[in-house]
């Protein structure tokens, strides 16, 4: 993702320092989805590596799964972002399906730890 980011800055000409580009153009807007679509990665990052690690102290296999699952998810949805069309970002909508199965490992790991 971030070098698709990089990309975008040369193809739109983005300078650094600026994080976004001004949206008066098309061109503009669409390296924003880019970007956006890599900050939001970023940002849900944290979550996705508390519950795939709390969830593999048990069930390390179904966890890993749900990683992949939720993975798969944001490429889904960084590559529909990276369209232009923010709507598209919807295609990676399955990758909640991964973290929620993480998330319940995590928490069944937790209470038969508690409950031992």
């Amino acid at each position: 993702m971030g070098v698709k980011v990089m990309k975008a800055r040369e193809t739109y000409k983005v300078e650094y320092p600026a994080l976004y580009a001004s949206e008066s153009n098309a061109e503009g807007k669409k390296f924003n989805c880019v970007q956006r679509g890599h900050q939001n990665t970023l940002e849900n990052y944290p979550q996705f590596l508390l519950m795939l690690g709390l969830g593999s102290i048990k069930y390390p296999l179904i966890s890993s799964i749900g990683g992949a699952v939720w993975l798969a998810g944001r490429i889904a949805y960084f590559e529909g972002y990276s369209t232009g069309k923010p709507e598209n970002r919807r295609l990676g909508a399955f990758g909640y399906i991964g973290l929620f199965t993480m998330m319940g490992c995590a928490i069944k790991g937790i209470y038969d730890i508690i409950r031992a």
